[in-house]
């Protein structure tokens, strides 16, 4: 039985001084998964609904969970290349070393669920709605998260290589120890999301639309040329 996800809360917030009240910080998935019954490849099919199934291991390259839902299930180091979990709903969800590339879950909804060391490249969330989701460790290369809704999402000590936001909404949403490189921000809403525990902030597109972000003063210094810039602010001896 996996633990309940509640059990490592998110980092608390700070205040940003001044008197100013403290951030909200994103409240963290609780969820306890059942007694879990061993799955394989062939529980996972279009409009499915997996309720307690463990996935240990299992092969699901190239399958087709489209519009399933799993509810109170595991995937343990699953191989998720090109799999189609396209408007799946995974509810009180445990993800822990999943790999693979191509995985769609665009307009799914995440909803108390964890993803823990996953090792994945090109997943498509566009259009996906994640509530109190955390995602902890791992990699995720290319991550499209277009037009998505992120409430009380925490991205804890992972990497992030060129992931696109664009267009999407954040609110509550956090990043401690993670690495953000080349973030596409462009058309972004964001709402008391806290880009000042990230190890690493690099934004290639849409600087401008930071406001309803807080970060530190370090990384206003090293976003204050790209902020010049979008603004039309001219700089000179």
């Amino acid at each position: 039985m996996a633990p309940p996800a509640a059990h490592r809360p998110a980092r608390p917030s700070r205040s940003s001084g001044g008197g100013e009240p403290a951030l909200p910080a994103p409240r963290p998935p609780v969820y306890e998964t059942p007694v879990l019954r061993p799955g394989d490849r062939y529980d996972l099919e279009p409009d499915a609904d997996c309720d307690g199934v463990e996935f240990d291991g299992t092969d699901l390259a190239g399958g087709s969970g489209r519009g399933a839902t799993l509810l109170g299930c595991v995937l343990r180091g699953c191989r998720l290349d090109e799999t189609d979990l396209g408007r799946a709903r995974l509810i009180d969800s445990l993800l822990t070393g999943v790999r693979g590339v191509g995985t769609d879950l665009a307009e799914a909804t995440l909803r108390d669920t964890e993803v823990l060391d996953a090792r994945l490249g090109g997943v498509q969330l566009s259009a996906a709605r994640l509530d109190r989701v955390r995602v902890r460790g791992g990699r995720i290369d290319y991550l499209n998260l277009r037009q998505a809704r992120l409430t009380d999402v925490v991205f804890e000590d992972c990497v992030l290589v060129e992931p696109d936001f664009s267009g999407s909404r954040l609110e509550r949403v956090a990043f401690p120890g993670s690495e953000l490189r080349g973030a596409d921000l462009a058309g972004t809403t964001l709402r008391d999301v806290d880009l000042r525990g990230a190890a690493r902030l690099e934004v290639a597109r849409g600087v401008a639309e930071l406001a309803g972000a807080v970060v530190s003063p370090a990384q206003l210094l090293e976003l204050a040329p790209a902020l010049a810039a979008a603004t039309g602010l001219r700089v000179l001896p």
